[in-house]
Parts: structure tokens; C-alpha cells; sequence
């Protein structure tokens, strides 16, 4: 007995998206790159970049496409980010246009540019925004962002990423001032530098190295990132994690 044929027309279609929550340190303050909608739906608010798969193009395609359409940002930089899949969101009525499946990017980068003063594609406007100060945003994005935060944030526990936003040479204050932006916590310094201390190849000691970091205090020693890419043992963050 045969089976019946497959009958692509018994199925409702929808549609695939791709949004994407980049994030960097600016200022002290954690960013997430941001645009302005020039289209209905949600005309005027901010949302994440992102946008629709075409029919001959993969996710990860669509997603570089995308940021660098709606944002400006150079090609050259936008080809080289590391984009790492967050998840896919998928609940029936996160569109109001239609059945939209988003397979949502996240990316941790340091030293990225403004984006271009106006949008391209279906955006008006593109521009890093505090996280903190990313509220009502379009669409389930506010979902999404608070899940790419914890990403990055677990992120920053088992690898070296947190050096690349030093300088060349600092101190360990510094380098604690990164996972304190990125978590939304403070942390206690001594058992900070304990960890960091022990943790194999994670920073190198400057020889003869030290800076002055104001108050009356003894200069502090500088250090560089070490070789190590994962870390073993893991640096943890304290256990109430980020602030969403």
C-alpha cells in the first residue's frame, strides 16, 4: 500500500524570521544595539534588528544581512561578528501580521562603532541604547533581550571574553568592573581577584607593571590576557545572576 502523497497545501503557512540582540560595554554601561521602526506593525518603537528569511538564504545568512541593512554598520565588521544562537520563539501570536517563527542571534562585542544616524530597510533608525533604558520594545524583543543577557552573561563564566573589553594592560579592578556591567551586580573584590588568580592562564602579570587608580593607595599591578580561552575552574557569578 502506498502512502498517500504529501500535500504541502494542508498546512497553514508562515513565515521565518531572524532577530538579533547585540550587545557591548559603553561608558561603564552595558548597550544593545537598537532600531527604530519605520513600519507598521509597531511604527516608532524600538525593537532588535532583524527581519524576514528569504526563500534562498539560511538563518544565519538573513541575520548578517539584516544587521547590516538595518544598522549601517560596516560590511566588513558585520561579516566578521561571531553570532551565536540564542533560541527560537515561536508562540502562535508573537506577530500580529501573521504566524512568525524567529530564530533569534545573540553577540557579546567589544569596541563597536556608532551605527549609521538612519536605518536602512524597514528601520528609521538605528543606535546603541543602555540596557537598562531598553524597555517597551516591539514584539516579544523585550523577551528575547532579557534571555540574550543571560546568555552573555553565562558566557563571561566559562570563557576569557571579559579581557577584550581592557585595555592592552590593566588592572584587576577593571577587568571586575566588566563582569560587574555584564552581570548588573557588584561583586566582592578580594574574592574576585582570589579567583581570577587561580584560574590557569587566565591573565598574565605585566612585570614591573602598576598604575595609580586614585585615592591614597599603593599603585595597582597590571596584568594582560592570558592564553587560556575556556576557564577551569569556571568564574561564577554570584547566585541571584543579573539583574533582567
Amino acid at each position: 500500500m502506498n502512502p498517500a502523497p504529501y500535500d504541502p497545501y494542508a498546512f497553514e503557512p508562515f513565515a521565518v524570521t531572524v532577530d538579533l540582540a547585540v550587545l557591548t560595554v559603553r561608558g561603564g554601561a552595558l548597550h544593545v544595539l537598537l532600531i527604530r521602526r519605520g513600519q507598521e506593525p509597531y511604527a516608532g518603537a524600538w525593537a532588535l534588528p532583524g527581519g524576514f528569511v528569504l526563500p534562498r538564504e539560511s538563518a544565519e545568512t538573513a541575520a548578517l544581512r539584516e544587521l547590516a541593512e538595518e544598522t549601517g554598520l560596516p560590511p566588513a565588521l558585520v561579516g566578521a561578528l561571531h553570532l551565536e544562537q540564542l533560541r527560537t520563539y515561536s508562540e502562535p501570536d508573537r506577530d500580529p501580521r501573521m504566524r512568525v517563527v524567529s530564530v533569534a542571534f545573540t553577540a557579546l562585542v567589544p569596541d563597536m562603532p556608532e551605527p549609521a544616524e538612519e536605518g536602512g530597510g524597514d528601520a528609521d533608525r538605528a543606535r546603541w541604547v543602555p540596557v537598562g533604558e531598553a524597555s517597551g520594545l516591539a514584539f516579544d524583543h523585550g523577551r528575547i533581550l532579557a534571555d540574550a543577557r543571560r546568555r552573555v552573561g553565562s558566557k563571561l563564566e566559562y570563557t576569557c571574553l571579559a579581557t577584550a573589553f581592557c585595555p592592552p594592560e590593566f588592572t584587576l579592578g577593571e577587568l571586575q568592573a566588566v563582569y560587574e556591567t555584564v552581570w548588573g551586580t557588584g561583586l566582592d573584590r578580594p574574592n574576585f581577584r582570589r579567583k581570577v588568580l587561580a584560574t590557569p592562564g587566565f591573565v598574565e602579570a605585566v612585570p614591573g607593571g602598576a598604575r595609580l587608580t586614585g585615592g591614597r593607595g599603593k599603585p595597582a599591578a597590571l596584568y594582560r590576557a592570558g592564553p587560556a580561552t575556556p576557564l577551569h575552574p569556571p568564574l561564577l557569578r554570584p547566585t541571584e545572576g543579573p539583574t533582567p
